[in-house]
């Protein structure tokens, strides 16, 4: 009886990654950071207002400048 995903294109590919990895080869990994998305009187639709570590959306959010406020992980 087969094994199905452990022998077929997914194994491959995870062999051919482990390999690269041995020999210093491939991709790095991206950079995350968090990411503060939101809409503010100048622009109301949602766009980037800035890096988690550089705005605080929760004093942005108080002071009435930003509403709408999202964190999420986004490469650089």
């Amino acid at each position: 009886m087969a094994k199905g995903y452990a022998e077929g294109p997914a194994a491959e590919e995870a062999e051919r990654r482990l390999e690269e990895l041995e020999r210093g080869g491939g991709s790095p990994e991206p950079e995350l950071r968090l990411a503060v998305y939101g809409s503010t009187g100048d622009d109301p639709e949602r766009h980037f207002i800035g890096w988690r570590d550089e705005v605080d959306p929760d004093e942005l959010f108080a002071s009435g400048e930003a509403w709408g406020l999202t964190v999420v992980r986004a490469t650089v």
